[in-house]
């Protein structure tokens, strides 16, 4: 799963997250849930949820990542080998019955690379929002390319299906601290999140924002990787940029919100 995020964080802050990241992310199957909005408890690892059809639609208005049909995201990316992308992510029309039974609204991310235009990687990412208005992240369609032809498709998972599970992508009351899986098939994609702040910062070429939601990523896979991401409200992700494990840099160029 792509990830986008922001950095407008002092040095200081910037220290202070990379101090907290060596302590414990709750990323043991056993471990108990945080509770969330509305009493919904939030996965954490590989623990398994048991999730009612019933209760999700594929409407999605968290205001910390708006899902409109037709909202489109523009980012510029450069990875740690120096290489510039193009990013465009678009919520679609389209719907994808996941194997748990879920309807998921298919958001379509696409890379290419910046100056030729040839695609890198293609991905249909599928989300649904709950009663509490949690955004779930439900899996992915991903083919990667190179020299414009399709060369794998690895990455792609669906929960419900081969041990993946359903994970949270935003939560409904983010607050400090709070923790959850964001993805969860074994071995492949184990990503985890927790809030930092709410009243962060991000500039980015699509404007200022403030305040933004802040996160932090990490993954048990990787745990040398770290993460900070930052959510602008009624916008969705402006920013994402890796401070260990790499250096990439995804930042939001513009919006465009479709209702």
């Amino acid at each position: 799963m792509r990830k986008l995020i922001c950095i407008g964080a002092s040095s200081l802050l910037i220290a202070g997250m990379l101090t907290s990241c060596g302590e414990e992310s709750g990323s043991d199957a056993t471990a108990s849930s945080t509770a969330a909005g509305g009493g919904t408890e939030l996965p954490q690892g590989s623990e398994p949820v048991d999730l009612d059809p019933a209760e999700f639609t594929t409407e999605i208005d968290n205001p910390y990542w708006p899902m409109a049909v037709g909202n489109r995201w523009v980012y510029s990316e450069t990875d740690s080998d120096g290489a510039d992308q193009r990013v465009v992510v678009t919520v679609t029309d389209e719907t994808h019955m996941v194997a748990n039974g879920i309807e998921a609204r298919v958001v379509r991310d696409e890379v290419t690379e910046a100056g030729s235009g040839e695609p890198v990687e293609i991905t249909d990412d599928w989300y649904a929002q709950d009663a509490d208005r949690n955004i779930w992240y439900l899996g992915e369609s991903t083919t990667e390319y190179e020299n414009g032809k399709p060369t794998t498709t690895e990455g792609s998972f669906e929960a419900g299906k081969n041990g993946a599970e359903a994970g949270i992508i935003m939560p409904a009351d983010p607050q400090p601290g709070l923790s959850y899986r964001q993805e969860y098939y074994p071995g492949e994609a184990e990503d985890e999140g927790e809030i930092v702040k709410l009243d962060a910062q991000a500039e980015v070429p699509a404007g200022h924002f403030e305040p933004a939601l802040m996160t932090q990523d990490t993954n048990p896979l990787e745990p040398k990787v770290l993460e900070f991401k930052f959510f602008a409200r009624d916008v969705g992700p402006v920013l994402a940029v890796g401070v260990s494990g790499g250096n990439d840099r995804e930042e939001l160029l513009s919006f465009r919100d479709g209702r």
